[in-house]
């Protein structure tokens, strides 16, 4: 039997790679709301509220600068997430219903 083994090949013992620790998205979207000067809302992990533009970023965090108030340097651990503010006023707005054509076919009866 030890010949056996000693005659085949053996196998390599290579692991799945995991994912990439970094993929770069952060770094993407910050980058992109950084030179737009995008309105954000920031919401950190006690539930205040904190709105302003990201002026600058790195590993642990982020400066948030701000119309009213000082502007902020932000740790990341602390932010629970953050959004454009112009999806704070897309979920504001009140949708029209858009009826189907069954329902438009049963009000004309």
């Amino acid at each position: 039997m030890n010949e056996l083994k000693k005659e085949m090949p053996a196998r390599s013992l290579r692991r799945k790679q995991g994912p990439p620790e970094q993929t770069n998205a952060e770094e993407f979207y910050y980058l992109k709301q950084m030179a737009a000067k995008t309105p954000m809302v920031v919401i950190l992990d006690n539930d205040e509220e904190l709105r302003g533009w990201i002026e600058w970023y790195d590993k642990g965090a982020i400066k948030l600068n701000r119309l009213q108030g000082p502007n902020l340097l932000i740790q990341k651990n602390h932010i629970r997430y953050l959004f454009k503010e112009e999806e704070l006023r897309e979920r504001a707005r009140p949708r029209r219903r858009v009826r189907s054509e069954e329902e438009s076919g049963a009000a004309g009866s």
